[in-house]
């Protein structure tokens, strides 16, 4: 299974920084290191340019991006400092998720270790999220004439109210996303599909809710290729989930909305999406078990299905 990394993506911070940083190299190390990605399937992507970010943000926005132009609210709601750095971490990030979308489409499921960074909007950052990877990649692949239809399934606990908003009104890609109802954002956009879940849910509940609504997203959307965001935040130990979610059902999540789409037929692209647990252990030990379900599990029989090898 192919996967797209850059130490790019890591992006200096102040030390007292809440954002986990640290969990993007400790992925690629691990991911190495337990042979679960192998040192030729490791891939730098290029950069989102221009064109590839204008298909779902303004022009204003992405120029006083580039430019260091955003106002210290702005840049308060996004939650990083403003530098060239976190620039093309932002253009890299979302040019993974575009690379592991032909990929995906080439090979059956492919990974960036990196993205899902579902809060930022058309005209603005918040939550982390400086450009919206899914729908900058989801329009880069029908421009490219590889997709008609794609459908984003969104299992970070964060509501993809980003992701919703920019793509309202668009039939051809369809936004399903599964969340804490109290969480942040406290306001919520309409996706084609939500899931509100209580504080405190736990495995059975989430697991539920989770078939459900991917069964229904798939059903209803009629996609050729599916980016789906394996979020590790809904974890019973994560600061910000309010869930009661451990490792072992999130890694039943990642089977069931990995086997539903091959049971349609879709390849997936996959990103990590957000992960705050105080040990970066954790997190890193969730996005290691999403990859090596995804590597071993399922890429074998749909890189077959997209070959017609036997």
């Amino acid at each position: 299974m192919k996967a797209f990394y850059t130490d790019i993506f890591v992006l200096p911070l102040p030390a007292d920084h809440r954002f986990p940083m640290r969990k993007y190299a400790l992925l690629r190390e691990r991911a190495l290191a337990e042979g679960v990605i192998s040192p030729e399937n490791l891939i730098v992507p290029d950069a989102a340019t221009d064109e590839q970010i204008l298909r779902a943000h303004d022009a204003d926005y992405l120029h006083r991006v580039r430019h260091g132009l955003l106002t210290d609210k702005e840049i308060r709601r996004i939650g990083f400092p403003w530098s060239p750095q976190m620039v093309e971490r932002s253009r890299r990030s979302s040019g993974a998720t575009i690379a592991a979308c032909r990929a995906a489409l080439d090979e059956g499921i492919a990974a960036n270790l990196a993205g899902g960074t579902h809060h930022a909007f058309r005209d603005r950052g918040e939550g982390y999220c400086v450009f919206n990877d899914s729908a900058i990649a989801a329009r880069a692949m029908q421009a490219e004439s590889r997709a008609r239809r794609i459908v984003i399934i969104d299992c970070d606990v964060h509501q993809g109210n980003g992701t919703a908003s920019i793509l309202a009104g668009d039939r051809t890609i369809f936004t399903f996303s599964v969340h804490g109802a109290k969480n942040f954002p406290f306001h919520k956009e309409k996706s084609d599909l939500d899931i509100e879940l209580p504080d405190g849910t736990d495995d059975a509940l989430y697991l539920e809710a989770v078939e459900e609504g991917t069964r229904r997203a798939l059903a209803y959307s009629g996609a050729d290729l599916a980016i789906y965001l394996a979020g590790a935040d809904p974890y019973a130990g994560d600061r910000l989930g309010r869930m009661k979610v451990s490792k072992e059902g999130l890694a039943r999540r990642d089977r069931i909305v990995l086997d539903l789409c091959r049971q349609f037929g879709l390849p997936v692209a996959i990103t990590m999406a957000g992960g705050y647990a105080p040990d970066v252990n954790d997190i890193v030990d969730i996005h290691l078990a999403t990859l090596r379900i995804a590597a071993t599990e399922f890429a074998p029989s749909l890189v077959r299905a997209r070959t017609g090898t036997s």
